[in-house]
């Protein structure tokens, strides 16, 4: 590759076309967000219930996360940009089989593969970053890459909330091809193939037992909120996930070549901006799950106007999240992660006020402060786990931070949908409600279903919604104080492991890893 020290001539517009890719990903995402209202519905979308609506993200997520590991390093072995120019295709091929889905397994199937595409594609973008620009300049981009997800986070739901409302729901998906066939042209043009030249080879087993161990502690969860935790199913499964993820830990410890070397784990800059990612994604993507139900059905805001009202959250991390690099260069990675981690914990705490009839632009205002929040967390953290491995382990290196994204983000759904479905069912348990049983039983299922209860019970129908949105509203309450208590978890532990400023940015990012020096 063409490099120099200053990095790659082009190196700001093959940023540009890197974020064009991650775009994609992150549109697909929130552009569902608007849409699970309309996947419930069973006349107009699936009929999904909320548990189907949990695993159409979960299904996604589980399968990204699970080979991330695997495909940074196929990135670094084989080459990069043949790895993303082939994600970004079987990402288009899914969507297509998404849009086209007309039940909701057919539509968690095709969102797995989407999730295998995307683990194509977003390791390597971050691993061609650190390439094609020096150590000086990435933390710079690393923060411009982060921003562009601000970008999908605010365009995806307005660009939903407009097709939703002129087309049929597969519309969401179909939106994806013209931005991958953009994707795959400029990359074919303007990326440079990169990759490592003394390359491990790859940990099959340790694969293996991370899909195993991640499925089933997952589906555990979700199967308790959306069936109840007083059964033995849901235990069981996740007690089998967490033992066979310890197994997994125990085989990456004796592997010569893992998949993850859990031995980074031991560096405190690595570790501590590990846990600032994951506590902020549990809790943020898990407040998103839930919200987007109350907009749309507890305030009755159509797709579209749910799509404006989570723009400020896109809006604080578009314009702060560019700006983290001055201000990690001027105080250090510590204060300027903990006042991120310090505003997630105010959002959170502020979405106790929330309740049926609070003024929308409250809720707004609580968005922002959640995205000014992200912005300060995610790109000094990002870049304390890049600058943790030498730059021919990129690949793996962006594995790790995007697995940890995204394995939050689906127990954060998973987890807060759970709490908020459980306490959402028992509140209208114990409402005495003059509707027969199949129509209170099928009202338990879900906000989505009892709206739709409501419509044809007549004059029981008021209360019912009543009962039901009161009834998530309390659910939303409990979840947001353990969101709440995930950021400030994760802010102790910032506070106490996460290092300052370094002496030399430049040696802080080019140092070797201990735990790795022996096969460099």
């Amino acid at each position: 590759m063409s490099q120099h020290n200053g990095g790659h001539p082009r190196r700001w517009l093959i940023l540009g076309v890197l974020m064009i890719n991650l775009l994609v990903v992150v549109l697909d995402n929130t552009i569902l967000n608007v849409a699970l209202k309309v996947l419930a519905d069973p006349v107009h979308g699936l009929g999904a219930s909320q548990g189907d609506l949990q695993w159409s993200i979960n299904s996604y997520t589980l399968v990204f996360s699970a080979l991330l590991f695997s495909f940074g390093v196929l990135g670094d072995r084989h080459g990069r940009k043949r790895l993303l120019i082939g994600g970004l295709a079987l990402f288009a091929i899914a969507s297509v089989a998404s849009a086209y889905a007309t039940d909701p397994a057919q539509l968690i199937a095709a969102r797995a593969l989407m999730g295998l595409g995307g683990a194509a594609i977003m390791p390597v973008t971050l691993a061609i970053i650190s390439n094609v620009f020096s150590a000086a300049e990435r933390p710079k981009a690393i923060g411009i890459w982060s921003g562009a997800v601000g970008v999908g986070v605010a365009v995806g739901p307005i660009l939903g909330g407009l097709l939703l409302e002129h087309y049929w729901w597969g519309s969401v998906f179909l939106i994806n091809v013209p931005i991958v066939a953009v994707g795959i042209v400029a990359v074919s043009m303007l990326v440079p193939e990169s990759r490592d030249p003394r390359p491990g080879r790859l940990d099959l087993v340790g694969v293996a037992l991370s899909v195993l161990g991640l499925v089933s502690l997952v589906y555990g969860i979700i199967d308790g909120g959306d069936h109840g935790f007083g059964r033995l199913a849901p235990w069981a499964w996740t007690a089998g996930g967490v033992a066979i993820l310890a197994i997994f830990v125990g085989w990456e410890l004796r592997h010569p070549s893992p998949s993850l070397d859990v031995r980074l784990f031991t560096m405190p800059r690595f570790s501590a901006a590990t846990a600032a990612i994951g506590l902020a994604f549990f809790g943020g993507m898990g407040v998103f799950f839930f919200m987007s139900f109350y907009l749309q059905l507890t305030r009755g805001l159509t797709p579209l106007r749910t799509g404006v009202l989570l723009l400020p959250f896109a809006l604080g991390q578009l314009v702060f999240a560019p700006r983290t690099a001055a201000l990690v260069r001027r105080f250090g990675a510590r204060p300027v992660v903990a006042g991120g981690l310090a505003l997630t914990t105010l959002s959170g705490l502020g979405l106790l006020i929330v309740d049926v009839d609070t003024p929308l632009w409250l809720v707004g205002v609580i968005f922002f402060v959640q995205g000014v929040g992200m912005a300060h967390i995610i790109p000094p953290a990002m870049e304390s786990l890049m600058s943790a491995l030498p730059r021919e382990r990129s690949g793996i290196a962006s594995a790790v931070s995007n697995t940890v994204r995204q394995i939050s983000a689906a127990l954060g759904v998973a987890v807060l949908g759970a709490i908020v479905a459980a306490i959402y069912r028992g509140r209208l348990d114990q409402a005495h409600l003059p509707l027969p049983a199949a129509a209170r039983t099928a009202a338990g299922e879900s906000l989505a279903a009892a709206h739709v209860v409501a419509e044809h019970a007549g004059t029981a129908g008021a209360a019912l919604t009543r009962v039901a949105d009161l009834g998530f509203v309390a659910g939303m309450h409990a979840a947001a104080w353990v969101s709440a208590g995930a950021s400030l978890l994760a802010l102790a532990v910032v506070l106490r492991w996460l290092p300052g400023r370094p002496a030399s940015p430049v040696a802080a990012v080019d140092e070797p890893v201990p735990a790795l020096a022996e096969r460099r």
